[in-house]
């Protein structure tokens, strides 16, 4: 090879190297460039994230303002729902009592008096008979019309049954007044069996043998309470909405078994009342009813919650009564139901007020 040849082909090389390193710093800048924008999607990326993991954590966090305010205006709507028909049922109670008290009070009053008037005329015609046992016709063929003798038993049995009904009157006019309770605004000692028999008398209806349907057995077991300081109106409401509940358990469960069925196995409400500690009373309502599973029993106590159909619940009895037993008076209200086995609702609370209890015991 010609030596002119090696330098045209050093040259060449180094043309070739020139253009090589050229296109290396061309590369390296493209690199460098590529390294820049990669960081900067990266951060970006991670800038993006945080952003999407701080909307998410703001989402869950008015999510859950929005949850409770909805649970808020819940309660809000059945508080002024159960202070509504608290109040209506009171008043529609109270003034049914007194207008029926005041005739009850008038007839029961003076029934006593009809009945020793009675008597005296009834002694008096006694007194003619057998001084002029000697009368005329006419008088003979009345006596015998009006059958004399029969009248004379009756009419005092008949005052006398007058009597016991008036009574009767007058206890049921007792007891609407005693379950009504709308005069009490405060809290105060009271009776809880004679709320719970209010409940029953009214209930009453609902409890009695008909047509197609017998009778629902209600057995006490009444223990030796003191009375038990709370709002007696509400806590009555209370008895009303469990006792009512289990009523209408009883009836679903009666309509599926034959009259042999409800004969072996009749329809029953246990109420048990108990003191359960030093300052603790206990009522159960039980029914041998068809109980329930777990997944409703742990929404019975849910605002507007039913298993009933559509007409014939607004689904607030329980959950009233909860916000009754547990907000308004600090007790408890449990559920304790299997399916097969009937349900029972306990209610526990304070047989007296804090104060009332620091009281007792300095005493």
């Amino acid at each position: 090879m010609e030596p002119t040849d090696w330098k045209n082909r050093i040259k060449e090389l180094e043309e070739a190297h020139l253009i090589l390193q050229q296109k290396l710093e061309i590369s390296e800048v493209e690199r460098s460039q590529l390294e820049t924008l990669n960081q900067n999607q990266e951060s970006l990326l991670k800038t993006v994230t945080q952003e999407f993991r701080d909307s998410e954590d703001i989402l869950k966090s008015k999510m859950s303002q929005l949850e409770k305010a909805l649970l808020n205006q819940q309660v809000m709507q059945l508080k002024l729902i159960e202070a509504e028909k608290m109040s209506a049922l009171g008043i529609l109670v109270a003034g049914i009592a007194h207008e029926i008290n005041n005739p009850v009070n008038f007839i029961y009053g003076n029934i006593t008096y009809v009945n020793d008037y009675t008597a005296d005329i009834l002694r008096l015609l006694e007194m003619y008979q057998n001084r002029y046992p000697e009368t005329d016709v006419e008088i003979e063929d009345f006596i015998e019309k009006i059958d004399l003798n029969f009248l004379r038993e009756d009419l005092l049995k008949t005052l006398s049954s007058m009597k016991v009904g008036s009574e009767r009157i007058r206890e049921i006019v007792l007891t609407l007044r005693n379950f009504a309770r709308v005069d009490e605004a405060e809290k105060k000692p009271v009776n809880i069996h004679e709320g719970i028999d209010s409940t029953l008398l009214i209930l009453q209806n609902l409890t009695k043998e008909k047509p197609g349907a017998r009778a629902i057995e209600i057995v006490k077991n009444y223990g030796s309470l003191p009375k038990v300081e709370c709002y007696a109106g509400q806590l009555n409401q209370v008895f009303m909405n469990l006792i009512n509940n289990a009523i209408d358990a009883l009836r679903e469960r009666d309509q599926k078994r034959s009259l042999g069925e409800i004969e072996a196995s009749p329809s029953q409400i246990a109420i048990t009342t108990s003191i359960i500690s030093e300052n603790w009373a206990k009522i159960s309502i039980k029914d041998n009813g068809l109980g329930m599973n777990e997944a409703i029993k742990g929404k019975i106590f849910d605002p507007f919650f039913t298993t009933k159909p559509v007409g014939h619940g607004t689904g607030l009895g329980l959950s009233i009564s909860y916000q009754i037993v547990v907000d308004k008076h600090g007790g408890r209200l449990e559920c304790i139901s299997a399916v097969g086995e009937g349900t029972e609702l306990a209610i526990e609370i304070p047989i007296a007020n804090s104060r009332s209890s620091r009281s007792i015991e300095l005493n």
